[in-house]
C-alpha cells in the first residue's frame, strides 16, 4: 500500500487538497476497489474527487448525473431506433430470413451506450462518477446495487455484458433523501464538510497561486465567517474561488479598498434572494473589518 502522505502529494499534484481522513479513506478506496459514497452538502468537493482521481489514475472520467425519474434505459443503453428503422427499410428487399434480420438490427451497431454500460467495457478501469444518487428514486437505487455487485448488465436482445474492466465507482449525496441500508453496506463512505481555514485557504492558494497571502487570507477569513451565518445556501468551496477570481479582476489589494465593489461581487458567493437580503451592508462592514 502507498504511503499517505506520498498518497496526499500526488492528490495535491492533481489539483485536489486532502485532510488526512479524506486521503486515508481515498487511498483505502484505490486499494479495495469498493464504490465509494460521498456525502456533504452541495460545493464541498463531492464531485472534485472524481476528477481528481481521474487525473490520477490516467483514465477516463465517466460520469451519471442523477435525477428524479432516472430509469436503467437512460443510465444504461438505449436502443438507435433511427438508424434500426434505416435499416429495416433497406433489408425490405434483401433475400434473408426474417430471424436473420432481426438479428442483424439488434447487434452492437444499433446499441447506444450510456455512462454504466460504458464504464464496463473500459478496456482500462474508468472513474465511474454516479453524482447526487439521492436525487434518483429507490428503484434506481436498487437496479445501481445489483450492478454494483455483479458488475455486469443484461441486455435481452444480446444477453449478458460482463465487465472488461472494473471501475473506480465514486457516488455522491447532497443528503437530499435517506438511501438504503443495502447500498451504505456497499460502500466505503466519507462525509465531506466545509473546508478548516488552513484547507480552504490552501485550495485557493493552489488554483491562484498569485494572489497575496494578505489577500488569501482575508478572503478566507470572511468566507468562514459568511458561512456562520444563517444562510439558506452557504457558499462552498467553488463560489469560494469564483470570488477570488472575482476579485483579481477587480484589483483589489486587501478586502476594504472598495466597500461598493465588494458588495457587487458578492454575487459570487450569495445565491438566493434571501441570503442577499439578510447580507446587508452593514453585516459586509463587520465582516470585512473582522477579516483584516
Amino acid at each position: 500500500m502507498n504511503s499517505l502522505a506520498d498518497f496526499q502529494s500526488r492528490l495535491e499534484q492533481a489539483a485536489y487538497i486532502a485532510e488526512p481522513s479524506l486521503a486515508a479513506t481515498l487511498l483505502l478506496f484505490t486499494e479495495l476497489r469498493r464504490p465509494l459514497l460521498v456525502e456533504g452538502d452541495a460545493g464541498v468537493g463531492k464531485t472534485e474527487i472524481a476528477k481528481a482521481l481521474a487525473v490520477l489514475f490516467d483514465c477516463a472520467l465517466i460520469r451519471l448525473q442523477c435525477y428524479e425519474g432516472l430509469d436503467a434505459g437512460t443510465a444504461v443503453y438505449e436502443w438507435n431506433y433511427q438508424r434500426q428503422l434505416l435499416a429495416i427499410k433497406i433489408q425490405e428487399a434483401a433475400d434473408a430470413p426474417a430471424v436473420e434480420k432481426e438479428r442483424h438490427i439488434f447487434s452492437k451497431d444499433f446499441l447506444l451506450e450510456r455512462p454504466l454500460l460504458r464504464a464496463i467495457t473500459q478496456a482500462t478501469s474508468p472513474v465511474l462518477l454516479v453524482d447526487e444518487i439521492d436525487r434518483a428514486d429507490e428503484e434506481f437505487e436498487a437496479y445501481l446495487l445489483e450492478l454494483l455487485s455483479d458488475f455486469q448488465i443484461s441486455i435481452p436482445e444480446l444477453g449478458t455484458i460482463k465487465a472488461t474492466s472494473i471501475p473506480y465507482v465514486v457516488l455522491t449525496s447532497n443528503g437530499t433523501r435517506e438511501l438504503s441500508d443495502a447500498l451504505r453496506r456497499r460502500c466505503l463512505y466519507h462525509y465531506i464538510d466545509y473546508p478548516s481555514m488552513t484547507k480552504e485557504l490552501r485550495i485557493i492558494q493552489h488554483h491562484q497561486p498569485q494572489l497575496s497571502q494578505r489577500l488569501a487570507g482575508q478572503i478566507v477569513a470572511f468566507v468562514q465567517a459568511l458561512r456562520d451565518l444563517d444562510l439558506r445556501k452557504k457558499p462552498g468551496i467553488a463560489e469560494t474561488l469564483d470570488w477570488v477570481a472575482a476579485l483579481l479582476n477587480l484589483k483589489l489589494d486587501k478586502l476594504d479598498d472598495d466597500p461598493t465593489l465588494i458588495l457587487q461581487s458578492l454575487v459570487c458567493l450569495l445565491k438566493t434572494r434571501e441570503d442577499r437580503d439578510a447580507v446587508t451592508p452593514d453585516v459586509v462592514a463587520r465582516l470585512v473589518a473582522n477579516s483584516l
